[in-house]
């Protein structure tokens, strides 16, 4: 039997109290006190800002996002900014690397995996791009897809169709401390995508953006979907799934809230 993950499901979990919650798991697994575990949860609205974000990623000044209700936090994960609303699966694993010779690309390539056969898993064919993070609906990068022929006046003219350009569906982004990851995937289900509107996504200028429902055409079941991120992570990790709770673990309100 291989090695065991433990699942934990958390609800709607504040960002900071998710970000808490992770450094002490993260304590716990680097002292072998715990195995490794996948936390499932959703968070409020709220923009985080990865090591490498620039200021020009959030145009507007800090106050006015929050006059839209939603938060802007600094946090020590790779990659620049995205944003998190209710509606979108994260999934935050806390995996000791050894097992993966400590090869933290190798560990995003599964991550990939992971978020690729999950969608796929619901009729959505996503992949990723070279040099470019994250998941995506097939199409031209960002920025390359072309525009249908047309003349100086605007009219269309016969020639080659105009081509898609692809859709941005998951985000990753991780950070790895003494060898144990925190941080790292999320993907959009039902959440309100017009946040991303008001930002520069992972600092990609002209970025689509989309959900598992925009591309089927109805809301979709969020919990159904974390079980398929749940399965694909066992089967991509090597893993055999045993559910728990935040109590199991140990979390307390203080360091994780629970719906």
């Amino acid at each position: 039997m291989s090695p065991k993950v433990l699942v934990v499901r958390c609800g709607l979990v504040p960002y900071e109290e998710g970000a808490v919650a992770q450094r002490w798991l993260r304590a716990a697994r680097q002292e072998g006190a715990l195995p490794d575990v996948l936390l499932l949860l959703e968070h409020p609205p709220v923009y985080t800002r990865g090591r490498r974000s620039g200021e020009e990623e959030l145009p507007m000044a800090r106050e006015w996002y929050e006059m839209q209700g939603i938060e802007v936090q600094d946090t020590d994960r790779g990659g620049r900014v995205t944003y998190h609303g209710p509606g979108q699966l994260v999934a935050y694993p806390i995996v000791d690397l050894k097992p993966y010779g400590d090869d933290v690309h190798e560990y995003v390539r599964r991550l990939e995996r992971v978020a690729i056969g999950a969608i796929g898993d619901h009729g959505v064919a996503v992949d990723t791009i070279e040099g470019l993070t994250g998941v995506w609906t097939e199409g031209e990068p960002p920025g390359l897809a072309r525009p249908p022929a047309a003349t100086p006046d605007g009219a269309p003219l016969f020639g080659p169709p105009a081509q898609k350009e692809a859709r941005k569906i998951g985000s990753i982004g991780v950070h790895v401390s003494r060898g144990v990851t925190t941080h790292g995937l999320a993907v959009n289900v039902n959440n309100d995508l017009q946040p991303f509107e008001w930002v520069v996504p992972c600092g990609i200028e002209g970025c689509q953006v989309t959900s598992l429902s925009r591309e089927l055409g109805s809301e979709q079941d969020l919990d159904a979907f974390a079980d398929a991120v749940a399965a694909r992570f066992a089967e991509v990790y090597e893993r055999t799934q045993v559910m728990a709770t935040p109590a199991d673990l140990g979390l307390d309100s203080a360091r994780l809230g629970v719906a």
